[in-house]
């Protein structure tokens, strides 16, 4: 649909069009409203997440990709001096934590749903914060700023996951596409092979890497320079507020969109490397992360809403990159949908094998050797 429009139309109009984010945090409290007088109340709860993962995936064909890039040389440097796109991410914080804690208290206080309403509640406000404040957390965690830092830690402690801020950077980043990345998954890996794996290999190696930046500096992993022991001090306090807030419903509606929310977020993870694997070189190392490590998807409405994390062979190939400016690269694998149709796809291992494992494979073609090795770790 918007496949032929000349770059800087393409860059006019995804600067309004990042702000459609905003539907899915309103999508909460409108699924409420809607459902309030309706003899399918149950029904209104689970409204964002079949959007999300029912009707996207769809839109997603129709409204096509985005094949533009930014000038490097002219229109780079100034969308990346607009400050407008740092506010417009930061804009995020207050109006998801708002939901969050409005959802809370709907949660425990709205009569009209049975357990099934309440369920389709809990993983619908879980979705939002894991496809728009995780995304973002994404986005902040990457910049140096300390403002920025500190904002994409709050957003990982409201869904207990804060031990990704020291992980992904110090530790996917620089191990991805290894058999030493948890974040990584292999091809004829399933889902669920890879989650529990992910959930506890990721823990662990944020407090590892953390120890070892104190054990640089002579300290201890006990410190209270540990940020981990803050962010997740930050996890405990939420907990505690929405507990004296609302009860054990309320620690249980905290808890359980925590859940959802990273559990998305490792599922994204398998979407974006599956099979791909960086090379080892003569001398043990391994080749330097490009453009070819990370699984492409250049649909345009997906985009908009997950601020270019898509486009995330550029992310790993040049990390520091803000979300306006990165690019695709045409020869980089490329997924056949949006992340969010991929999601979807990734439940079922044998559609999601039957899909991506030829993808792979001619990927791959005439390497099969690394295939199979890659198979093999």
């Amino acid at each position: 649909m918007f496949e032929r429009l000349p770059s800087h139309w393409m860059i006019a109009l995804k600067k309004v069009g990042y702000w459609i984010w905003l539907i899915p945090v309103f999508g909460i409290p409108l699924s409420y409203y809607w459902s309030l007088g309706s003899a399918h109340a149950d029904a209104w709860a689970w409204l964002v997440i079949t959007v999300v993962f029912g009707v996207i995936p769809l839109l997603d064909f129709v409204v096509g990709r985005d094949p533009a890039n930014p000038d490097e040389r002219e229109e780079v440097p100034a969308l990346e001096a607009q400050g407008y796109y740092r506010l417009l991410s930061l804009a995020t914080v207050p109006l998801l934590l708002a939901m969050l804690i409005w959802s809370g208290w709907i949660f425990v206080s709205y009569p009209a749903w049975s357990w099934v309403g309440q369920l389709g509640w809990v993983l619908s406000v879980g979705t939002v914060m894991g496809a728009i404040g995780i995304t973002v957390s994404h986005e902040l965690i990457h910049k140096d700023p300390r403002l920025e830092q500190n904002t994409g830690g709050l957003l990982l402690a409201a869904v207990c996951y804060a031990g990704f801020k020291v992980e992904h950077v110090r530790g996917h980043h620089v191990h991805v596409s290894t058999p030493e990345d948890a974040s990584s998954s292999r091809f004829g890996q399933s889902l669920y092979a890879f989650l529990p794996h992910a959930y506890k290999h990721n823990f662990l190696n944020a407090w590892k890497l953390e120890a070892e930046r104190l054990g640089r500096r002579g300290l201890p992993a006990l410190h209270w320079r540990n940020e981990l022991i803050w962010w997740y001090a930050i996890s405990a306090l939420f907990l505690l507020g929405f507990t004296l807030a609302f009860g054990a419903l309320g620690a249980l509606f905290f808890l359980g969109q925590a859940v959802m929310a990273f559990t998305l977020l490792e599922i994204v993870n398998y979407v974006e490397h599956y099979g791909l694997h960086r090379r080892k070189l003569d001398n043990g190392r391994y080749e330097r992360t490009n453009p070819h490590h990370s699984w492409n998807s250049n649909f345009l409405l997906t985009n908009l809403f997950l601020f270019h994390l898509q486009r995330h062979s550029d992310h790993h190939a040049y990390a520091k990159r803000r979300y306006q400016v990165l690019r695709h690269f045409d020869d980089s694998p490329q997924l056949p949908n949006g992340y969010a149709g991929m999601i979807v796809l990734a439940l079922f291992p044998p559609l999601w094998r039957a899909v991506m494992d030829p993808k792979v494979r001619a990927y791959y073609a005439g390497e099969e050797h690394q295939l199979s090795e890659s198979q093999l770790t």
